[in-house]
């Protein structure tokens, strides 16, 4: 199999400190200990960009994003050395959208005002709740009140845009609280919603001492609040968690859920890479001493098997409304809507697939039991030919 033309190219950057590790959180993280290596760990950064936009000639990056971890507790003037360092180093588009998450407890208004002043043109808040016990049970450090000012300091800092992350489904949450977290954060005109189900994953704080959580039913009635209270409002749900004003789409994740291609940089990031044979991931050593030392940076690097590209390309577009098309699944997998008949089928009979000419979209019904409609496919995909692409 031979791709089609190359996908678009954004670029993520780790940066893997934050204040105490959230008991719910499966990125890699580390508890701060002391001053941050900023120094250090941006010329690593940079290094690592280096060596890697060999493999990526004539690439231009359309999109960057600081993720972690927690990225705001870098300077504003560090975030521009990394800038000024990308952009030396690669093309970017001339309206390419730069993101940091931020995380309430460590940000102000002078703050925002620097990370704007940067370069940054989008700003990702993890406020998850404005409820204190909830926040409480979250382990996050910031409290409602300081959740609220964040929110305001963000809506009045000159951000082309501006996302809020809320979560639900919380211990001892009610409908009532998960609408009223929607409502108040609306209050400030965010351009983009985020809105998380809590869920108990694999090595965390949680899955070695779960919390309980509110029952199935309980948890539909908060989804179904949250969600009617954003569309209410005139925010499209675009993605399976993510609102938008019009216009104001991430681009960053959009690329990521039409199976796009990112560059990731920093201890612990993912790439996923095409070339002209086919996908390959690579993810970075965890350890930022290690990495900031240049030793042995890559962890893994997979050439990913030709049926493990269809499921992974399912995986993230049947999250969006959108679905995707025809000529994005030749150029993504190389495969057409006849080739893989026998794996839409069952799905289009019992409702959970829609089909409307050259595209393909998971229906209400398929949105609502995705992960067991992806667990179907990845099993179903199982048949296709297992030779690395």
């Amino acid at each position: 199999m031979t791709t089609g033309s190359l996908p678009p190219l954004s670029l993520y950057i780790h940066i893997p400190w934050c204040v105490a590790k959230c008991p719910y959180c499966d990125f890699h993280s580390l508890a701060r200990r002391g001053p941050l290596p900023e120094g250090p760990y941006i010329r690593a950064l940079l290094d690592d960009l280096e060596h890697s936009r060999g493999g990526l000639p004539g690439r231009e990056i359309g999109t960057i994003f600081f993720g972690g971890g927690t990225p705001s507790l870098f300077s504003g003037s560090a975030i521009a050395e990394i800038l000024e360092g990308v952009n030396r180093r690669m093309a970017l588009a001339a309206d390419c959208e730069i993101t940091l998450e931020a995380n309430p407890g460590t940000i102000d208004s002078s703050r925002f005002r620097a990370f704007r002043e940067a370069g940054v043109t989008r700003l990702s808040l993890g406020v998850q709740s404005l409820h204190d016990p909830s926040l409480r049970r979250l382990g996050r450090i910031h409290d409602a009140r300081e959740a609220h000012n964040a929110m305001e300091a963000a809506a009045g800092a000159g951000f082309r845009s501006f996302n809020i992350d809320l979560m639900y489904g919380l211990p001892d949450q009610t409908a009532a609280q998960a609408q009223a977290d929607v409502r108040a954060v609306l209050a400030v005109d965010p351009p983009h919603l985020s809105l998380y189900e809590l869920t108990i994953e694999a090595h965390t704080a949680f899955a070695h001492d779960p919390p309980i959580l509110p029952s199935e039913d309980e948890r539909m009635a908060i989804e179904e609040a949250a969600t009617q209270t954003a569309g209410s409002a005139g925010y499209d749900r675009y993605e399976v968690s993510a609102y938008a004003r019009p216009g104001y789409r991430c681009a960053h994740n959009l690329n990521y859920w039409r199976f796009g291609d990112y560059l990731g940089i920093g201890a612990g990031a993912h790439s996923k890479l095409t070339d002209g044979q086919g996908v390959t991931r690579v993810v970075r050593n965890t350890d930022p001493v290690g990495y900031m030392a240049g030793r042995d940076r890559i962890a893994s690097r997979r050439r990913l098997a030709r049926r493990d590209i269809v499921f992974e390309f399912l995986l993230n577009a049947l999250r969006l409304s959108e679905g995707f098309t025809q000529d994005v699944l030749r150029d993504r997998t190389g495969y057409d809507f006849m080739d893989l008949e026998s794996l839409w089928a069952p799905a289009v009979a019992r409702g959970l697939l829609g089909r409307e000419h050259d595209r393909m979209y998971a229906t209400p019904l398929g949105r609502r039991f995705l992960d067991a409609l992806l667990a179907e496919f990845l099993t179903a995909t199982e048949i296709l030919p297992a030779e690395a692409s």
